[in-house]
This record gives C-alpha cells, structure tokens and sequence, in this order.
C-alpha cells in the first residue's frame, strides 16, 4: 500500500493533538474553525488508520522530532508529511521567459481572491496561470485545480465542470452547484479556470456564489474578454517582449520550441529569427507554430508566407485589434494548405472533445472529401501544428486546440457548410448515443465521457433548428438515459426536461416529465418531484389521457406526504387535498386500473400522515390506513406496476409500525425489494430501490435481524447512484454495525459518512441522526469520550432535538452508561413508559427500547423490575437479540447463572458479538477475563 499523505495543515493539527489539545484549542492556536479542525481529525483517523484520538496523540508523539527540523527534511520513519501536490495538467513543454509577469500574477493572486488573465487567444495566458498555480501550490492547504472551460458551450453547466475537476459528486437534495459549494466552503484552494470566455453569462454568476460561499478559495480566470464583474481584478497579459533582439522571451521560445523538433539555429539566422518573431508580434501561439513549421518550410519561407498574410490583414476589418496577429497565423497555416485539408480542418471544427478518424470520416467525408481520405488528411493537419494527436486506450484521436477550433468555426460559415457539418454531428451524436444505451459493457463510462460534450453541443445547435426539433427530442431523452446511468442526476433531469420541452407531441411531454420527476426524487428534491407530476398531469391532460393525468396528480400528493422531509416548502394541506380530489375524479372518470392504485397509494399516504401527526390516538385510524394501503396493494399488483405495489407496501409497513407489529412492518418492507429486483433499472424504480433498501435495512434491526439488516445497508451503501453520498449511503450500514458490536467497520465507514455530510453542506435527515448517534455510542463504549462528545455535537446537526431525546438516543446513551456501569443513569434516560414516547420508539426501536429498558431496571434495582420484563417479553416475542436481552435480565433478577450464560450463545447466534461479550463481563468470576478479552478483540479494550 502506498504511504498516506496528509497536508500540511493536517500535520499542524496533528501535531497539536499530542499536545493533548482540545478542538476548541486547536481552533485558536490555528485560526481556524471548530468543524474545520473536527474535519481534519476524521482525515488523519482515516489516513493515518488508526482507531481513536488518543491513538493519533500518541502518534504524533512518536513522530516529533527531538529537535525542529525543516518541513522538507522530514525524518523517514516520522509521519509523512508533504504539500498538497497541484491538480494541474502536466506541461509538455518548458515554460519560457515571463518573468517579469509570473511575479506580478503571482502577487495579484496573494492580494486578490479572484484575478483574471485578460488576453488575445494564443499570447500565452493559460501557460503563465499554470506556471503561477504551480508555484502557489504549497500556499493552499487543499491544492490546486484545474478546470477546463474550453468543451462547455452551456452557461448552465460552469459548476458541473468545476464540480467534475475537484471531484465533487452531486448530493441528494441540491443541486450540483450547490453541492461544489457545499464541498469548498471550507477548503483553502487555489481554482484555475482556463477558457471562459464562451460561458461568461455562467462564469460570472457561479463565481460570485462561490466566492461569497467559500471565503478562502480563490480563483484564477483565463479569458479573452473580462468577466465584468465588481469583485475582478484584471492583468492584461501582454505578448511576449521582443525587446533585446536576441535575447528577448519571444526568440527564446522560438528557438527553444525549434529545438524540439531537432533544428539547433546557427548564431548566423538569429537575426531572422529576431525578424520573424517581431512580425509575430511576441504571440506564444503564433511562435509555436511557426518554430513547428520550420523543418518543412525554412526560416525563408516561414518570412516570406507570414509577411503576405500580414499584409492581407493589415487594418482589415476581420477582427478586434487583438485577435489580428494569431489569425494572421492561422490564416497563413490555412492558406498553404491543399483545398481538401483545409475542407477538413473546418469540417472537424465542430468537434468539442478530441475524435477520431472514424469519427471524422462520417463527418467531414463529403465533397470535395473522400471519406477514405480523411485519416491521411488528419495526419498532415497534425504534422502542420493544427491538430493535436491525442493518445488513449482507445485509440488514436485528434483535437484542435481551442483558437484554430474557433478559427474553423468561420471557415466552416464562409464557406456555406455549418448547417451541413453539423447536422451530420447531430446524426452521429444521434447514432452514438443509441449505441451507448444498446451496448453498455466494461467501458461504458469511458465512451459516454469521451462523446458527451459532442452530445450536448449536438443537442444545443438542434434545439435552435425548427426542422430539428425531433431529432432534438430523441438525443435529449438519450443524453438524459445515459447522464442518469454516468451517476449525472442533475443534467439528467434537465435532459428529460429539456426533452419534455422538445417533444412533437403531449404524451411525449407527459412520459419525460414524469422520468424527471423521478429522477428529482433520486436526488432527494421533493419540492421538484411535486412540480413535474403536476405538470406531466397537464401534459397529459392535454393529449386527453384522463388516466395519465390523474395518476401523475396523485403521485404529486403522495409526494407531499411520502417524502415531506425532503422539500424546502411543504404544500399546503389544502392544496394537496385539492389535487387529491381531482386525481380522483380523472381516475374515475378513466376507469383505469393503474390510475385507481395510484390514487388508493394518496389515500393511504395522507392518512397515515395525519395518523403520525396524533400519534396512533385510535385504533380506527390504524385500521384505516392499513385497509387503505392493503388496498393500494392489491390495485398495483392487478394493473402489473412493481414500483407502485413497492410504494403501496411502504405506506402499509408504516401502518403496520404504527400499530406496533414491527414484524410485519418488516416483511413489507422485505416484499418490497423481491418485487424491484427483476425490474428494469428506469429511474422511478431506482427511486424506489433506494427507499426500499433504507427501509428494509432499518425495520429488520427494529426485529433483531442484524445479518439482513447489514445486507441491505450494504446493498444500499454500494448502490452507484449514492458513490458520491456517502453519508446517506452508509447510514444503516453504520447503525446495524454498531448494534452488532462491529467497531473496526463504523470506525472506517465514519470517515466516509463525515466527509460526505460535511460536503453536502451538513444536511438533516430521519437516518442521519441515528447513524451518527451510533458511531458516538461505539466510541463510548470504548471509552473515547473526546470523539464521543465530537460525534454527539454532529448528531445534533445531522438529527432532530425530540428524536434524540425520546428515541434512539436514549437507547444509544443508555447502551453506553449501562456498559459503564451506571445502570441509575441508565434507567433515567429511558424511564419513560413506551407509551410516553410511542412516536419517537416504535418502527425501528421500540423492540429495542423496552428490553433494554427491562435490563437497566434489573441492574438498578428498580421495584417494577419483573413486571417490566413480562411485558417486554410479550413486546418482543421473536426478535433474537432483544428476547436474548430480556432473558437476561431475568436471569440477572433470579441469580440464575446457567442461563445468564445461555444468552451468550443466543446473542452470538443473533449475530450480536457485543451483547454476547457483555453477557460474559455480567457473569462474572473465570467469566469476566473471558468477556473482557472478546471485548479487546472487538476493539473495545479500554485503557484506564
């Protein structure tokens, strides 16, 4: 394995913690904020793989030096220690001269948090910010990144690319930009953004949200035009000096770029040289290629041609005075091409990302090209510096840098071919997108990567063809399939969207309206989920689809109520009731089996909601919404519709929660995920896989099934739509892992989790709270009370105050101080009767609840103790670990060592190591030291 690397100011924080610091100390020796310090201590845990806070103090005791030494002369067998290395791409050739403004740069960037670069295309910006970036790497604890602008054509999708350079994944319940936000708002960084002077409408807004969202990130723009924003600081980048003949930067890197391909100038041509690159006029691009033509054309020639393409732009009105001398040598390299090079260098101007001969062939082969020509003429075009030959595992492919792109761009409008050329894109877009959905394999990612610029600058040239708006249609709905497959949630609903918008008809409007609303709910964005099945009801509505309109407003209502955690604004009551009757006179009025379920589905999700509002105060309101979601079953599974009958079985395991039969709560929510799995992957059924899996996860620890309730934590924490949610992802995992006394794997899984909540802006949730308590309770039991109370702080943000106080905290606190011993303690934090707190216990812990409760009475003496655990006997009568606990008890309450010692084994068979260890410590005697080695084996030794 490689060794870990942590960043500097992790090595500060490191090595403050064995000075046995607090977070609060270390905060102000640092400047630096609390959660930014808890932040660091979860990396170092992680990197540096050990188990505690403790076992890093002692690391970085181990690790100090006797005396100071400097930060690059670490000893070999300290911690590793290095400087974030910059995320920049790799030059392939020498940075040359620029002193003068590399210093200046460099300093605007200190003094400044947001400086652009402001020049002509091809004097040499992105170059210089590249150089400056890698020089003011180590200024920025969390590195350097580069963003490459040049393939975004949309103003929309500026933070998908920044969020796609550093690394960040979209988070349910925002969107991507928001989640960049989310994830650099503490981060100090150094952004490099190359190329924004096509999307300076998106550049401009995104940047000032950033900037104001993360006060120690600052960013580096390179652009031919400013952004015109208050916050910029702009630095013209000049051309190269010519100044000193000789030794001025522009020959220098004439001469250095000539060397490269083998020519070693004379002192006796340095005085052409000199000419030529004062006719260049000190332009980097311009230099390059000329230094590239020489071996074929001679430093005469290079003279002679230059000067005839010069005189032709002399004071033409072409271009701004800045653009002149690059396309005066683009011009020049144009002109001396053969009529079918130049065809192809316009043709493949349309390209986005690099292709391939293949590629190009389709494209450009029409006259006066022979498609069978077009590889050859690929390789002149490279030969001549005007395309770039681009290695992959895929095979060769070419890409023209950004300023001759553009520059084809016009050749392809002067001479009449853009509308040709790109349609003939649109139809290989179309054909590739098609055969990326029918295909798939191994490498699908890769291809989807390498075409999806193509696909979207495809897809924008379309939408603004009238007699393209189907062709426009069909690669939306395409592009939006393959984004949500590439884990692209966000652009995949504005795809299905954008779709909806482009369709010929109102059936097709409705169908992609609905696949957006879908994927919105896999993002966890309920408020957008309530918007687009409303809006494909009316889309329905308007092709006269009585049955598709009403199933899409009963979907809206049973959205509001279903997912109400997860909207910004819950609709009002009276709105949904509204919907809800009209969803039922559609339905009605179509007599469609499917619309019917989907309306018994709102039904069944309205009353159970008013239901948990009064917590259960009736039996008829149980047996209500029971009936109702029974019947909504039964209405899926005769239309056929697997993802309603799921749906339906989730509104009845609640009922059934409800009514305190956990059993059945769970054999719902197991139903749900036989009837999902054969079905195909759409976006509505992931949706609903998702919830599933949560639920199934969470109801069978509410019984006791710790093996099944790990299964389908794991199965939802490796779902690929959740790789970049972590903390959502891993959340049952963690607590069915902490529950089973599993230690190493919630210490490993809790870096993960607190990275990803951290980068999602801390986000609350009904599973967040319980999978954070769960990793407090894991460090308490092993006696870490600093991480213990760091964890505590993150349940209070990433949970709700009243189900902490009244549900799984008190089950969770009550674990740790009855493993401590304090069992008066214990019994005071779940003293209250079930019925006290039913709507914060049952579901999940209310099995959990009244054993534990029965046990703590037990070991505190309580007088009530024996009837308490009658009635938990009854409560829990076939869970295995909590009817292991409560005959514990009883044995505890009678003396009754043989079967004490019984329950070990039952807690063992139960997949409950902990409990089964504990059981060995409560029994005391020879005992003891038994239960106390299988507690270190767990990784719940203490020191004391």
């Amino acid at each position: 394995m490689s060794t870990p690397v942590i960043s500097s100011r992790e090595a500060d924080v490191l090595a403050l913690l064995g000075e046995h610091l607090s977070n609060a100390e270390i905060a102000a020796r640092l400047f630096i904020s609390v959660r930014t310090v808890e932040s660091h201590v979860s990396s170092l845990l992680r990197k540096l793989a050990v188990p505690d806070r403790r076992a890093l103090s002692r690391r970085a005791a181990e690790s100090a030096p006797a005396d100071p030494v400097p930060a690059d002369a670490v000893p070999v067998d300290a911690v590793p220690v290095a400087l974030p290395g910059p995320l920049l791409p790799a030059p392939l050739t020498a940075f040359v001269g620029r002193m003068r403004e590399r210093g200046e740069l460099t300093e605007a960037v200190k003094t400044h948090r947001q400086v652009t670069a402001v020049g002509p295309g091809g004097v040499g910006k992105t170059r210089l910010a590249l150089a400056v970036a890698a020089e003011l790497a180590g200024d920025f604890a969390d590195g350097v990144w580069f963003v490459d602008l040049a393939p975004v054509t949309d103003p929309g999708r500026v933070g998908a690319a920044v969020a796609a350079a550093v690394g960040v994944g979209e988070q349910p319940g925002r969107g991507v930009d928001e989640s960049v936000l989310a994830a650099l708002a503490d981060r100090q960084a150094l952004l490099v953004w190359d190329n924004c002077e096509q999307v300076r409408d998106g550049v401009a807004p995104f940047l000032e949200r950033l900037l104001a969202a993360c006060p120690r990130v600052r960013v580096l723009v390179t652009s031919r035009a400013r952004l015109m924003v208050p916050f910029e600081r702009v630095f013209p980048v000049p051309p190269l000096s010519r100044a000193g003949g000789g030794d001025s930067e522009a020959v220098e890197l004439f001469l250095e770029r000539a060397a490269a391909v083998g020519l070693s100038p004379d002192p006796s041509v340095r005085d052409t040289v000199v000419e030529l690159c004062e006719r260049l006029d000190g332009m980097a691009l311009a230099i390059e290629l000329a230094a590239a033509r020489w071996p074929t054309l001679g430093l005469d020639g290079l003279v002679a041609g230059l000067s005839d393409q010069l005189r032709i732009l002399a004071g033409g009105p072409r271009a701004a005075d800045r653009h002149r001398s690059v396309r005066a040598v683009l011009d020049w390299s144009h002109d001396l091409l053969e009529p079918a090079d130049r065809a192809l260098l316009r043709r493949v101007s349309v390209f986005v990302v690099p292709f391939t001969a293949g590629a190009a062939a389709e494209l450009a082969g029409f006259a006066p090209l022979d498609p069978g020509a077009v590889a050859d003429g690929l390789g002149r075009l490279a030969e001549q510096s005007l395309l770039t030959v681009v290695p992959s595992a895929a095979g060769t492919r070419y890409q023209a840098l950004e300023t001759i792109r553009q520059y084809g761009a016009e050749r392809l409008a002067d001479a009449g071919e853009t509308a040709a050329a790109r349609t003939r894109h649109l139809e290989w877009c179309l054909a590739g997108a098609a055969d990326l959905l029918d295909t798939g394999g191994a490498d699908w990612r890769a291809r989807f990567d390498a075409v999806a610029e193509d696909l979207r600058a495809a897809l924008a040239w379309a939408a603004e063809q009238p007699e393209r708006r189907a062709d426009a249609h069909r690669l939306a709905l395409s592009l939006a399939e393959s984004a949500f497959t590439r884990n692209l949630l966000g652009e995949a609903q504005q795809r299905y969207e954008q779709a909806a918008v482009l369709a010929g008809a109102e059936g097709e409007a409705g169908e992609a309206l609905r696949l957006a609303a879908a994927v919105a709910g896999c993002r966890r964005l309920g408020d957008d989920m309530f918007r687009l099945h409303r809006a494909a009801s009316e889309a329905a509505r308007r092709a006269g689809d009585l049955a598709g309109a009403g199933r899409d407003l009963a979907a809206a209502a049973t959205v509001a109520y279903r997912f109400s955690s997860e909207f910004t604004r819950i609709p009002p009551v009276e709105e949904v009731a509204v919907l809800l009757g009209e969803a039922r006179e559609l339905s009605d009025a179509a007599s469609d089996p499917a619309a019917s379920a989907a309306v018994a589905l709102a039904e069944a999700a309205v009353v159970a909601d008013a239901f948990g509002a009064v917590q259960g105060s009736t039996d008829n309101t149980v047996e209500e919404t029971a009936a109702l979601a029974e019947r909504a079953v039964a209405l899926a599974l005769s239309a056929g519709d697997p993802v309603a009958e799921s749906a339906a079985l989730d509104a009845l395991s609640g009922a059934r929660s409800w009514a305190g039969d956990a059993f059945a709560a769970a054999a719902a929510a197991r139903r749900r995920i036989g009837l999902l799995s054969p079905v195909p992957h759409t976006p509505a059924r992931t949706h609903e896989l998702l919830d599933a899996l949560a639920m199934a996860s969470g109801t069978a620890l509410g019984v006791g099934g710790l093996p099944e309730a790990r299964q389908w934590g794991r199965e939802l924490a490796d779902h690929p739509i959740l790789a970049e949610v972590g903390h959502h992802a891993t959340s049952w995992l963690l607590v069915a892992d902490a529950f089973a006394g599993r230690v190493g794997e919630v210490l490993t899984a809790s870096g993960r989790f607190l990275d990803a909540w951290e980068r999602s802006g801390r986000q609350q949730s009904f599973s967040l709270g319980p999978a954070a308590a769960s990793v407090a309770m894991v460090h308490g039991l092993r006696g870490d009370r600093a991480a213990r109370a760091e964890w505590l702080v993150i349940v209070e943000r990433a949970g709700t105050a009243d189900e902490y106080r009244h549900g799984y905290g008190a089950i969770l606190d009550a674990m740790v101080l009855l493993h401590d011993g304090d069992a008066d303690a214990a019994l005071g934090r779940i003293a209250p009767e079930p019925e006290q707190v039913w709507k914060w216990v049952t579901w999940i812990w209310l099995h959990w609840y009244v054993a534990l409760r029965a046990e703590a009475s037990v070991l505190a003496g309580h007088p009530d103790a024996r009837e308490r655990i009658a009635a938990a006997r009854a409560t829990v009568a076939g869970n295995p670990v909590a009817t292991a606990q409560v005959d514990r008890a009883e044995a505890l309450l009678d003396g009754d060592l043989p079967g004490l010692l019984a329950t070990a084994a039952a807690f063992d068979a139960a997949g409950c190591r902990y409990q089964s260890a504990r059981t060995l410590l409560l029994a005391g005697g020879a005992h003891a030291a038994a239960g106390t080695a299988a507690l270190a084996e767990l990784g719940l030794g203490r020191e004391r």
